[in-house]
């Protein structure tokens, strides 16, 4: 997996095994709570 910053308002993931296909956009604040919870371990596998 490849994110890619820079943007303001989506952030950009893609599979790095294929860097010229497509590339999932998130919103900044959708991405910002996903790796909030994340690290925070509240997750469920």
């Amino acid at each position: 997996m490849e994110v890619t910053d820079g943007f303001r308002a989506v952030v950009p993931v893609r599979d790095s095994k294929v860097p010229h296909g497509p590339a999932l956009c998130f919103e900044t604040a959708a991405w910002a709570a996903f790796i909030g919870e994340l690290k925070s371990g509240n997750h469920r596998p």
